[in-house]
């Protein structure tokens, strides 16, 4: 068994800011990075929205930094998954398969991961005009003749209209005859110029050999399919936030995102969480890394105040 003062789960901007903190809190913390460290960002090729990169900066690169940042103010990374964790007592318990870690306190930056479409041509494309985030990526293709999204729901008609002020005109590829989206983003939608929609569809494959070309869209309910030309593809059909293994050990919504109270601490007392664990709004790297800053800052002022301690007393006494 491992004692730490603090253990972060996850890595990305949420998991390495809230590293760079407690460190400088002088308190002993660790990162449980994960197998696939670094986030959502190692995804991402070109990110011209981080503050501090006027001519932009390469994701991996972005998140490197933080890491090396991290590492350089004292933190320990294991790059394994964290297999189950144990908060229903003092000190917080988090596994990596057989072993055990204790904590103080403990992080939850674990992130969300986007739903794809699993096609091969979507991986392989990643990056070179695949994306799950227009806000991320928009930017790189202002001024392209077309570009598609894909999905029907809020998230699908925001990429829409953010888009229709970067590009010449946007595709919206939906699987059924109407959207989910709520009335108000529908009317915004449908009475902009540049969207266009094709309903009752999917797309069944992604065009191009560096970067896309193209998608093919099959209809579903005839069997045809058709080749629609454009320079990118964003793909809106949802996140799911990375939280299995804290079910039934802090409150979740019922989408599985980590419910917030009295700030960033979760329904478990010394149990923080930052970052896309818990945010399906905004889903940026730059709030990611400002929700880690105050997640760690709640975790040292809970340390700081003998809290464990007290914590782990309580259930002593109500044990002996």
């Amino acid at each position: 068994m491992s004692e730490y003062d603090v253990i972060i789960i996850g890595s990305g901007p949420a998991g390495y800011t809230a590293a760079i903190y407690t460190c400088r809190a002088n308190l002993k913390t660790l990162i449980i990075a994960g197998i696939e460290s670094g986030g959502q960002l190692m995804l991402t090729r070109e990110v011209e929205n981080y503050p501090g990169f006027p001519e932009g900066v390469l994701g991996p690169d972005l998140m490197e930094r933080m890491r090396q940042q991290a590492e350089n103010m004292g933190a320990e990374i294991i790059y394994e998954d964290a297999t189950a964790v144990d908060f229903k007592s003092y000190p917080l318990k988090v596994f990596v398969e057989d072993r055990e870690y204790v904590a103080k306190a403990v992080i939850i930056a674990t992130g969300a991961s986007p739903k794809w479409l699993g096609l091969e041509s979507e991986k392989r494309l990643l990056g070179r005009g695949v994306s799950s985030c227009a806000t991320c990526d928009g930017p790189l293709f202002k001024g392209a003749n077309n570009v598609v999204v894909v999905g029907g729901g809020d998230a699908a008609m925001e990429y829409a209209l953010y888009l229709a002020n970067l590009v010449n005109k946007v595709t919206v590829v939906h699987r059924r005859d109407k959207l989910r989206a709520s009335k108000v983003m529908q009317e915004r939608a449908f009475s902009n110029p540049k969207i266009e929609f094709i309903w009752n569809s999917v797309v069944s494959d992604i065009l191009g050999e560096n970067r896309v070309e193209g998608v093919k869209v099959k209809n579903i309910q005839n069997g045809e399919e058709s080749v629609i030309k454009c320079e990118a593809i964003f793909i809106a059909i949802g996140h799911k936030p990375n939280t299995d293994i804290f079910k039934g050990q802090v409150e979740l919504d019922e989408i599985g995102y980590v419910k917030l109270h009295n700030g960033m601490e979760t329904s478990v007392r010394g149990v923080f969480a930052a970052g896309d664990v818990h945010d399906y709004k905004y889903r940026q790297a730059i709030t990611a890394a400002g929700y880690g800053c105050m997640a760690a800052m709640e975790a040292i002022r809970f340390i700081e105040e003998g809290i464990p301690e007290k914590l782990a007393e309580a259930r002593q006494a109500h044990t002996a």
